[in-house]
C-alpha cells in the first residue's frame, strides 16, 4: 500500500475544521406560542362536564331497580315484541 494513498483517503475523510468562526453576543430566542379559539375553549369545557356527569342517572334509574329487587317490575310481552319489531324491521 502507499503512503501517499493512504494520506489522501484520509484527508477526504477527515473531519472538516471550521474556518472564520466568531462568537456572537446577540443570542435571539424564540419561544413557541398555542392560542386556543372560543370554539376549542367551549369544546374543551363541554368535554369537562361530560367527563363530570355520572354513568347512571339514579333518579331514571333507583324507582326500576327498586321494582326488580321486590320482584314486582313486570314486562308487557305486546310491547316488548312490538318494540323488537320496531328495531330490527319486520
Amino acid at each position: 500500500m502507499r503512503i501517499e494513498a493512504y494520506n489522501q483517503i484520509n484527508q477526504i475523510y477527515a473531519p472538516k475544521k471550521a474556518y472564520g468562526t466568531s462568537k456572537t453576543n446577540s443570542v435571539s430566542r424564540a419561544t413557541d406560542q398555542v392560542q386556543i379559539s372560543s370554539l376549542g375553549k367551549d369544546i374543551q369545557s363541554l368535554k369537562q362536564a361530560v367527563n363530570n356527569a355520572p354513568d347512571i342517572r339514579e333518579n331514571l334509574t333507583a324507582p326500576i331497580k327498586a321494582k326488580v329487587n321486590s320482584g314486582t317490575y313486570e314486562v308487557s310481552s305486546d310491547d316488548f315484541a312490538n318494540k323488537l319489531l320496531a328495531a330490527y324491521g319486520a
